[in-house]
């Protein structure tokens, strides 16, 4: 055995030598100290032990938040999209009641049609409904909105499906009177950027017409091709030039949000 570990051996022997004949006092003192040594020790164990218990129900109460969170915001989109659908049918519900209105006030006999196609603004201005042959419709038919102004005229009727030109299109021309005055012209469609809302020009004013932001433009029942005091718009602003006056119209129909049309069964020369 070498030296060293043979010194090694004594000092360990000595030393349990030294505990087993201590008193029980000095064993106690020995304890004492031990543990005042390593209770801070313990201490910080057992406060991290806390804090991480803490931490995990700190984590386990966020993640609990987050699922009530998320079945918050599910309920919120499913609540979102019944009222959507409430709203699409209370808007449903008053179209058909204003078609049923106009059906029962006006004058005319008159098909109901609803509008499944239309074109985009800056292409030819026409629309499709879903009536045609089988419903008596033929070419010419004058075709209005629920709140009775002109839409247009039918185009090309079809078996089921037929279309309708718009007084908007620039090929549309439409024979008005100015309400109140003496002045007659030509409606036709004014050519505008896409998104932009739908304007109509009436043509052929005299020079010296006396026309005012407001005044209400109808048909005059010339041409046979539609009936008379059909409303066409309101005048927006008045131009002269050099041979004729020109006013910009505002439609009466709401053309970007068409859902409902009439075509009035029978043609004004019948």
């Amino acid at each position: 055995m070498k030296p060293l570990n043979f010194f090694a051996l004594l000092l360990f022997i000595a030393g349990l030598v030294w505990v087993f004949t201590l008193s029980e006092s000095s064993v106690r003192n020995i304890q004492k100290l031990y543990y005042s040594s390593i209770s801070p020790i313990i201490s910080k164990g057992g406060e991290t032990e806390a804090f991480a218990n803490d931490f995990v129900k700190e984590v386990e109460h966020s993640q609990d938040l987050q699922k009530k969170l998320a079945q918050a915001l599910s309920e919120r989109d499913r609540f979102k999209l019944i009222a959507s659908k409430v709203q699409d049918l209370e808007a449903e519900n008053n179209e058909l009641r204003s078609a049923l209105d106009f059906k029962k006030q006006t004058e005319f006999d008159v098909i109901a049609a609803r509008v499944i196609r239309k074109q985009p603004q800056m292409c030819g201005k026409t629309i499709e409904i879903n009536r045609g042959a089988e419903k008596g419709l033929g070419e010419s038919l004058c075709v209005l909105a629920s709140n009775g102004g002109l839409v247009g005229r039918v185009h090309t009727p079809g078996d089921e499906v037929s279309s309708v030109l718009l007084i908007t299109d620039e090929g549309s021309h439409v024979s008005v009177r100015v309400e109140g005055t003496t002045e007659v012209g030509i409606i036709v469609g004014r050519r505008t950027n896409y998104g932009e809302a739908p304007r109509l020009r009436l043509r052929y004013l005299s020079k010296n017409a006396i026309l005012r932001k407001g005044m209400k433009v109808y048909t005059d029942g010339r041409g046979d091709l539609f009936p008379a005091n059909i409303p066409i718009g309101t005048i927006e602003d008045f131009k002269v030039g050099p041979v004729d006056g020109e006013a910009e119209i505002i439609p009466a129909v709401d053309f970007t949000n068409l859902k409902t049309v009439f075509v009035i069964a029978d043609s004004p020369g019948d």
